[in-house]
């Protein structure tokens, strides 16, 4: 008995050692990555275009393209992840199992369709075969695509997880299945499907793949504010200022600085996602 408590004892030390190095390597480099890139960060450079053939001047093109992109991004992906998953989780009584568990399987394969795949998608079906071009409408519908096979799976989850006895005792006093789904059942998942929703649309924020084949400019002198028209955004810029830029030396602060603000804008969302969570949790508990 003593060698089973010594042998659990000693996996778990394991297990947490495994645990804080993972924290560790992780708070090293945001560390790194923040003592280079904090200096950078002034009004000038934030409230600034880029300048001088991209050698200098600010990121304020780049942070407005991301803002449109992730706008329109919440308009197309949030309304229909949360529909499908309300019809999966609570209309597909009268459809045919068997087509109800492929469509389950497609969107969790989905999930795990690397990034580049979506971009060629986005690339074939928006840019050429809608004629979209490259533009802010052809990235966020990519960006849609991306997003929604994570938000539907998280919602439905949610929504299963609100116990059978909401939905009869709402049905027994009268209310209608959509009343019972907008008013009890909604309200009950919402923690999970606010979460499932802002940690889709904050990897999404990080994308640079789609964004390239899809509508993203090496350098725009001013924000047109189009959504036909291509655009600049903080991932993209950093691959060019990292990979294309003619002296990358010298674009160095600009990278870091470009990196801090996109890991700030990461990092709100995460954080906001918890928030959300712990209120409504609060609230309904």
């Amino acid at each position: 008995m003593m060698d089973k408590i010594s042998t659990e004892k000693s996996v778990f030390a394991f297990f947490k050692l495994l645990t804080w190095g993972v924290v560790s390597v992780v708070a090293v480099l945001l560390l790194f990555i923040f003592s280079k890139g904090l200096p950078v960060l002034t009004l000038d450079f934030l409230t600034s275009p880029p300048e001088n053939g991209m050698l200098g001047g600010g990121i304020s093109i780049a942070i407005l393209g991301t803002l449109m992109v992730m706008g329109l991004t919440i308009v197309f992906a949030i309304p229909l992840g949360i529909g499908s998953a309300i019809f999966l989780a609570e209309y597909t009584d009268k459809v045919d199992p068997r087509i109800i568990r492929m469509v389950r399987l497609a969107i969790n394969n989905l999930a795990g369709v690397p990034s580049i795949v979506y971009g060629l998608l986005g690339l074939g079906l928006f840019v050429l075969f809608l004629n979209l071009r490259f533009s802010v409408l052809s990235a966020s519908l990519t960006l849609s695509f991306l997003t929604l096979p994570v938000i539907i799976a998280a919602s439905e989850e949610s929504l299963r997880n609100v116990p059978g006895a909401y939905r009869e005792a709402s049905l027994a006093l009268g209310a209608t299945r959509w009343e019972t789904v907008r008013n009890v059942v909604l309200p009950s998942a919402l923690p999970g499907i606010m979460t499932a929703c802002i940690l889709g649309l904050s990897r999404a924020s990080g994308e640079t793949a789609p964004l390239l084949m899809t509508g993203a400019a090496y350098y725009l002198p001013r924000f047109s504010g189009n959504i036909f028209r291509q655009f600049m955004a903080l991932s993209t810029h950093i691959f060019f200022m990292s990979t294309q830029s003619p002296n990358p030396d010298i674009t160095r602060p600009i990278q870091y600085g470009t990196i801090v603000v996109l890991l700030i804008i990461v990092l709100t969302m995460n954080m906001t996602a918890i928030l959300v969570r712990s209120y409504y949790r609060r609230k309904h508990r």
